[in-house]
C-alpha cells in the first residue's frame, strides 16, 4: 500500500527481546526513538502512527512547504555551487529541539496541499533536482523512496538534509538515491542531546559514518553559547570529522533566538575562534548567518576559488581545480 511501510509491531522478539506490550501496540522501528504506539496513537515526529495494528506513514504527499532555493541554502557548498534546487518539506520532525528555527512545519501538522511522487518530480525538472529539506524529511520515508527515483529518471539529483537521526537499515535503503546530504552535528557531546533534543549523539554519528564516502557529504553546527561553544568540543568535533578519511565541508552557523530558547545571539567573534580551531583539522570550514566566512579557499595555496556574496557565486576554479596551483578542490560539480 502507498505511504505504509514496512516496520515491526510491538510483538516482534528480534528488536525487543525483553518487552511485552499490550495487544494492537505497534513499535515504530523508523528511527532509534523507537516510539510505541496504541492503536490510533502518532508518535513523537507527529508524521506516523498506528493503523490498525501496523506503523503507517499519516502525512503522505502533505507538503508543508516548497520553494526554489540556492543549493547554498541547504547548505552545500561543494555540490553545483551557484546552482539551484526545488526544496520540499513534509511535517514532522523525531527530536524536539529547544532552538527549531522550522518549528511551525517541524513540531505541528497542518492540513494544507498534496502532491504526488510524479508530481512533485515533475516539479523539479527544471533546476537541479529535489532537496527534502525544512522539518526532518527521514520522518517523510515513504515519500522520499517512492520520488528519489523518479527524479534520478528524469536527470535530477536528490539531496537530503537532516538531523541524521534514521535507523541504519532505512538509510542503507535510501542512499543509492541520494546525491549529497547535509547532516545536522548539533552538539559533540550525549549531554546536549539529552539536554536540547531529545535525542542521542551516537545515532547521528553512525549514521554519519554510513553516509561518509557513498554520497556528497557535508555537516552543519549550530553555535549555541554556553551549550556546545567550547572550544574543546569543537576541536573533537573537528578531529572526529578528519578521522572520516575525507574532507567533509563543515559549516559553523551562527545561532539567535528561537522557539523555546531565549539565549542571546552567538557572538561573531565566538565563530572566528571557532572556525580557527576547527581550521586546524579540516580544510573547509565555513560561517554561517554572519557576515564573511563562505568563500572557498585552496587547501595548498590559499587561493580564494569560490567568492559568496549572499547566495551570489563566483565560482574562478578551472575544472574543479585551483586556477593558481591546480589542487583538486573537494565536491561534486564544482
Amino acid at each position: 500500500m502507498e505511504g505504509e511501510s514496512a516496520v515491526s509491531q510491538g510483538s516482534s522478539s528480534q528488536e525487543f527481546p525483553s518487552k511485552e506490550f499490550p495487544a494492537g501496540t505497534a513499535v515504530c522501528l523508523l528511527c532509534p526513538q523507537h516510539c510505541q504506539l496504541r492503536p490510533g496513537q502518532s508518535g513523537r515526529c507527529r508524521a506516523r502512527g498506528n493503523k490498525e495494528g501496523a506503523v503507517v506513514s499519516l502525512t503522505y504527499g502533505e507538503v508543508a512547504a516548497m520553494q526554489l532555493d540556492p543549493i547554498e541554502k541547504k547548505p552545500l557548498y561543494h555540490f553545483y555551487p551557484g546552482s539551484e534546487i526545488l526544496s520540499v518539506a513534509g511535517y514532522g520532525c523525531n527530536l524536539s529541539c529547544s532552538f527549531c528555527q522550522n518549528y511551525g512545519i517541524s513540531q505541528a501538522r497542518q492540513a494544507g496541499d498534496t502532491v504526488s511522487p510524479g508530481e512533485l518530480a515533475k516539479l523539479a525538472e527544471n533546476s537541479l533536482g529535489l532537496c527534502f529539506t525544512y522539518s526532518e524529511p527521514s520522518v517523510w520515508y515513504e515519500m522520499i523512496r517512492d520520488t528519489a527515483p523518479l527524479v534520478r529518471a528524469r536527470g535530477g539529483k536528490v539531496v537530503l538534509v537532516s538531523n541524521g537521526i534514521l535507523t541504519g537499515a532505512y538509510l542503507d535503503e535510501l542512499i543509492p538515491w541520494i546525491d549529497a546530504a547535509n547532516i545536522d552535528i548539533k552538539g559533540f557531546s550525549e549531554e546536549f542531546y539529552q539536554k536540547y533534543c531529545g535525542g542521542s549523539l551516537s545515532w547521528v554519528l553512525e549514521n554519519v559514518e554510513r553516509l561518509a564516502g557513498r554520497v556528497h557529504l557535508e555537516v552543519t553546527t549550530l553555535i549555541i553559547p554556553g551549550a556546545n561553544d567550547d572550544t574543546g568540543e569543537i576541536r573533537g568535533l573537528a578531529r572526529w570529522l578528519e578521522s572520516l578519511g575525507i574532507p567533509v565541508p563543515w559549516h559553523l552557523s551562527r545561532y539567535f533566538p528561537a522557539y523555546r530558547l531565549n539565549i542571546p545571539p552567538t557572538e561573531p567573534k565566538t565563530l572566528q575562534t571557532l572556525w580557527q580551531t576547527a581550521r586546524e583539522h579540516l580544510p573547509y570550514v565555513y560561517l554561517g548567518n554572519v557576515s564573511g566566512g563562505s568563500d572557498t579557499f585552496c587547501p595548498h595555496c590559499g587561493e580564494r576559488v569560490i567568492e559568496r556574496a549572499g547566495y551570489i557565486v563566483t565560482n574562478r576554479l578551472r575544472n574543479g581545480h585551483c586556477s593558481r596551483c591546480g589542487t583538486a578542490i573537494f565536491g561534486v560539480g564544482v
